[in-house]
């Protein structure tokens, strides 16, 4: 792009130019061009240059005065054409949460409408399944590890944290725009039709689970499969108990000074790099 984008100096942490990033929700961002998909804030501008990368949509920019002159931002300003572009000193937009962490850049963009289970799973040998992780810095987190860990793309049900909320993209380093994902849709009920969905795509599951018949993380037997779906459940109750009664195999990780059980996002990032590997 030839154009720049127009930057307006903003002096005041109430003025309206800055109500999409400081005063609109992530539920309304959500549903802001409702019935179309809405609106996520990208922090940082390696962030934001992933973001571009895939294909997202610039809408508008704020960025820290002291950075308006960088390669970085000007980078970014080139990559953006001619969009709305806000600065202001650091002390204004220090009131944004978290905005003192983005390295002086956050971008709004659009959403785009969400892939199918097909077009995400097709070619795959290798997909994490969460079901019902609500908490963004965990999605954000197994994101991260399964970008670099072997997964080739990453299923979630619709109890989970949405992938695109400000923290989840800020914690997985952009890499939530790197690996195929989608939610499961209205129609396909968790777990069955979803786990029949991948049973149909010759796919083995694996549930991430202490149990009495889990075998080792590290069992030559997983690593023979040609499809694995790694299932991890909720922080709190795990994973539900038809989720287990259904999968191919229960797989637990050993654990050491009486330790019972890792965060989700920890426990994920173990499991990928020992079943990611063939």
């Amino acid at each position: 792009m030839t154009d720049m984008p127009r930057v307006t100096e903003i002096t005041d942490f109430d003025s309206p130019e800055l109500d999409l990033f400081a005063r609109t929700s992530e539920v309304q961002l959500l549903r802001y061009f409702e019935p179309e998909p809405g609106i996520f804030l990208a922090e940082s501008p390696n962030v934001i240059s992933r973001a571009l990368d895939a294909g997202y949509e610039p809408i508008s920019l704020v960025i820290e005065k002291g950075e308006l002159q960088g390669e970085k931002a000007r980078t970014i300003m080139g990559r953006c054409g001619d969009i709305p572009a806000y600065t202001a000193k650091l002390d204004v937009l220090t009131q944004l949460t978290g905005f003192i962490l983005t390295s002086g850049m956050l971008c709004a963009m659009r959403r785009r409408n969400l892939p199918a289970l097909d077009e995400v799973c097709g070619g795959a040998g290798r997909i994490a399944v969460l079901e019902n992780v609500t908490n963004p810095t965990n999605v954000g987190a197994i994101f991260r590890s399964a970008a670099a860990l072997g997964m080739d793309a990453i299923l979630l049900t619709r109890g989970c944290s949405d992938p695109l909320y400000r923290r989840a993209i800020r914690v997985s380093m952009g890499t939530v725009f790197q690996i195929p994902w989608t939610f499961f849709d209205k129609k396909t009920s968790w777990p069955e039709d979803g786990m029949n969905f991948l049973t149909e795509i010759a796919f083995k599951t694996v549930a991430m689970a202490l149990k009495d018949n889990s075998i080792s993380v590290d069992d030559p037997r997983l690593k023979a499969e040609e499809k694995l779906a790694i299932i991890l459940g909720s922080e709190g109750d795990g994973l539900a108990e038809e989720t287990m009664a259904r999968c191919d195999y229960t797989v637990r990780i050993p654990m050491s000074h009486g330790v019972d059980s890792l965060n989700v996002a920890a426990a994920s990032a173990v499991a990928f790099w020992e079943m990611g590997r063939k």
